[in-house]
């Protein structure tokens, strides 16, 4: 049998040798230096050899516990080496099938789901929201998940006063577990029975402007504000076009037809998925025609007054709105559509 001191001892050749220990161990010295454990056996008549690790991060005490392991298994008339393979393969899967993976994989499949996919700024924060489990859950096998670690995952975002993202984050949640449930990798969805158990958030409704009398003043506001030009052009065609202020800070010259009156926003930017026709009035080829000079011919229309390559940001309008006095109840960039929809369907158009 080997001893710890004759391993020590044994120096590399030109060929590599073997030091047999007993039943069937034996540490293969190779030209290099590296010494590797193995282990000879047979089975099905056939003669194999098992890999059970390198000294010295492997110690003769532990390679003879791993040969008795593996005679174990083929007492049982199990192959060490198919075993050993398996037991990779287990180990992969099981890293593949963590919640931080088939998050992953389930925002890719969303992003790229057909007329269901999710536009760019949703994905950016569905995958945000997903991220902020990823501390508590995220390593954990998927199968191993218990409603409990939910639960407290999801909490903890409520205790900080985020009741729509904490109620968002676990509906995200649900929405991975039933994917993985539909891909064969868990049998049901642990938030099913979480249902309830967060504080409601409360309603809010976006401020705005929905009497006559009150738009014809904010929209000779917006005619005498004096901050950044740019945003005075945003905020004089946000009412003319009644679009989401998403679809208008990130509007670019490309979409833009003047001849045909027309601006065309592709389908990736929507939230119905689907391409979007904006008749453009008179008026709104005007307020255009004076951007261009400012920012075209490509690009964005609306671009941030730090970089163009990047949209105006989601906060621009809002804040030219409170330079005009207006406060977040009385009207925000979501209150143009409102108010176009309000004053549209009260005059029967």
């Amino acid at each position: 049998s080997l001893t710890d001191v004759a391993i020590r001892k044994a120096k590399p050749k030109t060929k590599a040798y073997k030091l047999g220990d007993s039943l069937g161990l034996f540490l293969l010295v190779q030209p290099s230096g590296g010494r590797l454990w193995r282990m000879k056996y047979r089975v099905d008549g056939r003669e194999k050899k098992l890999g059970l690790g390198t000294y010295p991060e492997i110690g003769l005490a532990e390679a003879r516990r791993r040969r008795d392991a593996a005679r174990e298994q083929l007492a049982q008339g199990k192959d060490p080496s198919r075993e050993k393979q398996r037991e990779k393969a287990r180990a992969k899967l099981g890293a593949e099938n963590t919640f931080a993976c088939i998050a992953a994989e389930f925002c890719e499949k969303r992003k790229h789901d057909g007329s269901r996919a999710w536009a760019p700024a949703t994905a950016k924060r569905c995958e945000y929201l997903l991220s902020v489990l990823n501390s508590s859950i995220g390593n954990l096998p998927i199968a191993n998940i218990e409603p409990a670690d939910i639960l407290t995952a999801v909490r903890r975002i409520e205790s900080k006063g985020k009741l729509e993202s904490a109620k968002r984050t676990l509906q995200l949640a649900g929405s991975v577990f039933r994917y993985a449930v539909a891909t064969a990798r868990l049998k049901s969805d642990p938030t099913r029975d979480l249902r309830g158990a967060l504080m409601n958030p409360t309603v809010t409704h976006y401020g705005a402007v929905l009497d006559p009398a009150g738009a014809g003043e904010l929209l000779r506001a917006i005619d005498g504000y004096e901050g950044q030009p740019i945003t005075k052009l945003a905020m004089q065609l946000a009412p003319h076009v009644f679009v989401r202020p998403g679809e208008l800070r990130h509007a670019e010259w490309s979409e833009i037809d003047f001849n045909d009156a027309l601006w065309t926003i592709p389908a990736s930017k929507t939230k119905m998925r689907k391409d979007h026709l904006v008749p453009l009035s008179r008026q709104a080829i005007a307020i255009l025609d004076e951007a261009k000079r400012l920012t075209g011919p490509a690009g964005y229309v609306f671009p941030s007054v730090r970089t163009r390559r990047r949209p105006m940001s989601d906060n621009t309008i809002n804040a030219g709105l409170r330079r005009l006095g207006y406060t977040t109840d009385e009207m925000t960039a979501h209150g143009f559509r409102a108010m176009a929809s309000t004053l549209l369907n009260e005059s029967g158009k």
